[in-house]
């Protein structure tokens, strides 16, 4: 592939404590982590849904690989998971927040989050990805990622896949994926994000 390295991500060691995750550096190629910078769109803080930006060819042809067979495979084989045919949902991200970061597991409408890191790299002590053991305790991790290189982050969400990051604020900028267990559940998620992304438009105008 142009972008994504499959084999990576097919090599990649599964993490079960305190659950189901992989981590893969470098799965975006040089070439193209440094494409996808250059053009990456000026965003605010929050998630936006792709259809409420222009999104840059290179940046759509990740995005076009990640959502093609190969990638959906490995993901199925590395979680042992049937995912096939579920809906899926994109949203990108550009600039981290002091409130971001806060310790949740993800939705219960969601089955696999994926987290594509496109920040060349990241000296900041804050601001980096936390596995956590448990809900209520932000130093309690098993391992830290930081959001740089192209790393790639997957996770099967659980009652037990509880993540967070130190307060950070400024640029962090990431492509997320989730396969959703239904489209109502996927469409309600978008309309929610979409009438963030229209706020965010609205207060920046005014």
């Amino acid at each position: 592939m142009k972008h994504i390295d499959i084999a990576k991500l097919e090599s990649a060691r599964l993490r079960t404590d305190p659950f189901e995750y992989t981590i893969v550096p470098g799965f975006l190629k040089p070439a193209s982590l440094q494409a996808v910078i250059e053009s990456y769109p000026h965003l605010r803080g929050g998630s936006y849904p792709l259809d409420t930006l222009e999104v840059p060819p290179v940046l759509q042809e990740v995005i076009d690989e990640l959502d093609g067979p190969a990638f959906e495979r490995a993901v199925a084989e590395k979680f042992n998971v049937d995912i096939a045919g579920r809906p899926k949902m994109y949203t990108l991200r550009g600039y981290c927040r002091l409130k971001d970061g806060k310790i949740h597991t993800d939705s219960e409408d969601k089955i696999i989050t994926v987290l594509l890191y496109m920040n060349e790299s990241w000296p900041h002590e804050n601001g980096r990805l936390r596995m956590l053991r448990s809900g209520d305790d932000l130093d309690d991790f098993a391992e830290e990622v930081p959001p740089e290189g192209g790393t790639l982050l997957i996770f099967k969400r659980s009652d037990r896949s509880w993540h967070g990051h130190t307060k950070f604020e400024g640029v962090r900028r990431s492509i997320q994926m989730n396969w959703m267990v239904s489209d109502s559940k996927r469409n309600f998620h978008k309309l929610r994000h979409n009438l963030s992304a229209k706020v965010k438009r609205l207060v920046a105008g005014g």
